[in-house]
């Protein structure tokens, strides 16, 4: 893997002068290197190889080990539980594995080192940093509370489960912040320096609800990380347009908000506070997309003028791959060229 041996000389042990440059490259990722994105998810050998080498061509800040949201789900509940297409597994709520909420009872922690596809992404983590050495960051990756009930019970029957039987939906919480916790460590200890928890969902409820059920799950999760091991980053990703949601987000001690373009910046950093981390703001679609260079340069430049010097260029959700390459190119060249206090 050539692109493996020049990471090493990209980001090992680099002392980054500029703002940091973390967009969330994954199906992105995949076609830069040729492969197809279904071979990308089931190979950790694959993934590592394609996020090498797009750090390496495009200078990227970071090594992200997210691929989907169907890891945890098949270790749990089997390849029954969804269905696989050429973009990867597919979330049906026709197949969710707990269409019958009695079968929660019988579901057990799976194992991050058995071998399954959890344990796949632990080897990817494991090869990159053999690979870049100390210095580089990997990010690994766990399913949010929320975001792992819904892919077990379907999205829909979660949904309507807040309000018909909101006993159920704490116990499905509850085990799926156990499943968290049993594996963010695994990642940390096969060389992951960054844990990125994605809940999506929880831009689909209200504030009342995410404070009654949601919040009180990501809380759990979080604090064992960061009592645990204080030296770990945390990522939180939320999809959407999660306004509503950041006045109880702020409480959580999280190092990284990744913001959606759908998020109200300005409102975003009067809640966080000036002090908090805020990733990402530049639209997927309209301006990576469907801009061209100059007004990916100009939209980074916005976002890094609202949050701040505790910003970190990107964009609030996965990077399209039909995105054009000089597009990326003018996202990272904005990081490269500034510092935290340049805007």
């Amino acid at each position: 893997m050539e692109s493996l041996e020049r990471i090493r000389n990209i980001i090992a042990g680099r002392q980054v002068d500029h703002l940091p440059v973390q967009p969330m490259l994954m199906m992105f990722a995949a076609r830069h290197c040729g492969m197809r994105y279904l071979d990308y998810v089931r190979d950790g050998r694959l993934l590592a190889e394609a996020q090498a080498r797009v750090v390496a061509d495009y200078g990227i800040d970071c090594l992200l080990t997210c691929s989907d949201p169907a890891r945890e789900l098949i270790d749990i509940a089997g390849e029954e539980s969804i269905g696989w297409q050429e973009s990867g597994p597919a979330i049906r709520d026709e197949m969710a594995a707990l269409r019958d909420k009695r079968r929660l009872s019988s579901l057990r922690l799976p194992d991050p080192l058995g071998g399954g596809r959890m344990h796949d992404r632990i080897r990817a983590i494991e090869i990159l940093r053999r690979a870049s050495g100390a210095g580089a960051s990997i990010v690994g990756w766990v399913e949010g509370p929320l975001a792992l009930a819904q892919e077990l019970r379907g999205l829909s029957n979660l949904m309507l489960d807040f309000f018909d039987d909101p006993a159920f939906v704490t116990d499905l919480l509850g085990f799926a912040t156990e499943v968290a916790k049993e594996y963010w460590e695994a990642q940390v200890e096969a060389g992951a320096d960054t844990i990125g928890m994605s809940d999506a969902a929880a831009s689909m409820i209200g504030p009342d609800l995410y404070e009654t059920f949601v919040f009180p799950a990501q809380l759990d999760v979080v604090s064992t990380i960061k009592n645990r091991r204080p030296d770990v980053i945390v990522r939180l990703h939320m999809c959407g347009r999660t306004d509503p949601l950041l006045p109880r987000m702020r409480d959580l001690p999280v190092d990284i908000f990744e913001l959606d373009f759908p998020v109200d910046l300005s409102y975003a950093r009067g809640v966080l506070g000036d002090a908090r981390v805020i990733l990402g703001n530049v639209s997927t679609v309209g301006v990576m997309l469907n801009g061209t260079p100059e007004d990916v340069y100009e939209a980074a430049r916005q976002c890094h003028r609202i949050s701040g010097k505790y910003h970190i260029v990107g964009t609030g959700c996965e990077v399209s791959p039909d995105t054009p390459p000089e597009n990326l190119r003018a996202l990272v060249s904005y990081a490269h060229d500034h510092r935290a206090d340049d805007w």
